[in-house]
């Protein structure tokens, strides 16, 4: 649940290191303020995750000042000074000309005011000033007003403000969902979705990240498709939009699948998978007197995330991982299902995405809309619980669980390295997982004489 801010916090426990330096460069007869997320995490009695200073100091002058500095963007006026604690960025401040690409601005000119600088920024909420020496707040744009109203707004005109910079459509988004802000009407309205298309995939995919994992992020996620931004974002998931799918559901491919993002938890792979878990189905859904399928659904789905996620440039290990829960996110394995057939599934899907298909599962049913029986949750527990309790217990269900190693495999055996020794090595992992007992070194060369023969 998102917190209601009634009043605003004051700004207080501000790093000693950074007090140092807006220190320093007053007693040099410089301005310093601090600005950005610092100043409105602060206010909303949040733990900044970083803090930013602004002045009036050039580039060359802030790094005179300082023993340890580095010019990480010397052509904005951003230094970067190295303090005992942490790295703090200063800049100068500046305004900006035309920005001719949708991303970044023509020309940079250092100004002389807070004021000019503020101007500059996207939202309200961005474009508070505090002089910490003073204690005193330059808040041209009544941005903590704003904070106050729980409101996304943009700086000036939000029309300009998103041509200048295509990004700020997804930060105003962002903002939104990890804060449970309410859009301003007109700053909403100025969305322009084809300009998205001057961001870079990484940038994309930074505030993509940040807004899947907040709190609720669906209802973000449908306003966005109402401007058309997810449409050029993620066109495969606004598919789902209309297609309907049976006796079982109560919403559509696209709804059900914004449900399962809001009940998975919030860890990026997981917040991805069920997001992404049913993408395939427009592409194969079929109606015949039997109802509405979707054969094959999940293993259409692993290639439609994973060209989703290499596009938005993601890790290959995250895109691996949410491409595999895709695959299996239909496991047919049950609260009664045997030992056997447990240690098989987890031998299938891996030791490190079992418990996790098992919670996209979970999200899976709550967003199906209809009432699960109590019995239904019963299951679910138990088959969490079972599984819980094979990872725990000493079963192998990898190779390098077995109690023999290649080594002895190939002296048993009389053979030389090569694919011979993975062939048995898997051999034996498949009988120890049929009868953990069987997971003993002498019974485990006995069992390769077996192997032997059948070769």
């Amino acid at each position: 649940m998102f917190r209601l801010f009634n009043r605003l916090h004051e700004i207080k426990e501000i790093p000693v290191d950074v007090m140092e330096i807006c220190e320093v460069l007053s007693n040099r007869g410089y301005q310093a303020y601090l600005v950005g997320g610092g100043v409105r995490d602060s206010l909303l009695g949040q733990t900044p995750g970083d803090w930013d200073i602004a002045t009036d100091a050039r580039p060359e002058d802030v790094a005179a000042l300082f023993c340890k500095t580095v010019p990480t963007g010397i052509r904005y006026g951003t230094v970067t000074v190295i303090a005992k604690q942490l790295p703090v960025e200063v800049t100068t401040f500046r305004s900006e000309s035309h920005y001719l690409d949708g991303r970044r601005p023509e020309r940079v000119s250092f100004s002389k005011t807070i004021e000019e600088d503020l101007m500059r920024r996207d939202f309200t909420i961005n474009a508070i000033a505090y002089e910490p020496l003073h204690g005193q707040f330059v808040d041209p744009f009544e941005g903590r007003k704003d904070l106050r109203r729980k409101l996304v707004r943009a700086v000036g005109e939000p029309e300009e403000r998103f041509r200048e910079d295509a990004l700020r459509m997804l930060r105003f988004f962002r903002f939104l969902a990890v804060l449970g802000f309410r859009p301003h009407r007109r700053t909403l309205k100025a969305i322009q979705p084809g300009l998205i298309g001057n961001v870079s995939p990484e940038r994309v995919q930074t505030e993509l990240s940040k807004l899947l994992t907040a709190p609720a992020p669906g209802r973000i996620l449908i306003l966005m498709k109402q401007t058309g931004l997810l449409e050029e974002i993620l066109p495969e998931l606004v598919e789902g939009l209309g297609v309907t799918q049976g006796t079982f559901h109560r919403y559509d491919v696209f709804t059900h699948s914004i449900k399962a993002l809001d009940y998975s938890l919030p860890r990026l792979d997981l917040r991805w998978a069920a997001l992404l878990h049913d993408i395939a189905k427009p592409l194969t859904r079929s109606e015949d007197a039997d109802g509405i399928h979707f054969y094959r659904h999940e293993v259409e789905g692993e290639k439609l995330a994973e060209g989703i996620l290499t596009r938005l440039r993601y890790s290959k290990k995250l895109v691996d991982k949410v491409a595999l829960l895709v695959r299996w996110h239909m496991f047919s394995v049950h609260a009664a299902s045997t030992d056997k057939a447990l240690r098989r599934f987890i031998r299938k899907v891996g030791k490190d995405n079992a418990l996790d298909l098992v919670e996209v599962r979970r999200a899976d049913i709550l967003a199906l809309g209809k009432q699960v029986e109590h019995s239904g949750w019963q299951n679910w527990q138990t088959l969490k619980e079972r599984v819980a309790g094979i990872l725990c217990a000493d079963a192998a269900l990898n190779v390098t669980d077995l109690k023999i190693n290649g080594m002895e495999v190939m002296g048993v055996l009389g053979i030389s390295p090569g694919p011979k020794v993975g062939q048995a090595l898997e051999w034996l992992l498949d009988q120890v997982v049929e009868e953990p007992g069987l997971n003993d070194s002498e019974k485990l060369k006995s069992l390769l004489h077996s192997f032997s023969k059948k070769q």
